[in-house]
């Protein structure tokens, strides 16, 4: 039952980035199709369209296997090693910095909203 269960999750968030997909075809849009089905699953999860729980399973055994997904790439940097001579220098300096930019940025913007949502609790108390 257990499977069924993340299967059938599995299956709703497939079908969001279809949709996402015919989006971005349909409205000729720059966003690729996966990150748009991303999009309307925050904007159905934010607005209560969808609840959690109906997605939580299939999201976890993808989140369990997502090392997986980064296999092809780790065996592209292999095939390929003159990628990290020489500019592929300068490629991995420019990784490097854009994840710890990024790192800095979800902290910041997290703490700014954990402080923000505490104020919140105590003005409602």
């Amino acid at each position: 039952m257990k499977w069924l269960k993340i299967i059938v999750q599995l299956a709703v968030l497939f079908v969001f980035n279809e949709i996402g997909k015919w989006l971005v075809e349909a409205l000729n849009l720059v966003l690729p199709g996966s990150i748009m089905g991303l999009i309307l699953l925050w904007l159905c999860l934010f607005f209560n369209i969808i609840k959690v729980e109906w997605i939580e399973a299939g999201a976890g055994f993808l989140l369990m296997y997502l090392t997986l997904f980064f296999i092809p790439t780790t065996i592209g940097v292999i095939d390929y090693p003159e990628l990290l001579s020489g500019a592929g220098l300068y490629l991995m300096l420019a990784v490097v910095i854009s994840t710890l930019f990024a790192i800095a940025v979800a902290g910041v913007s997290t703490k700014y909203l954990e402080k923000k949502e505490r104020a919140m609790k105590e003005v409602r108390e």
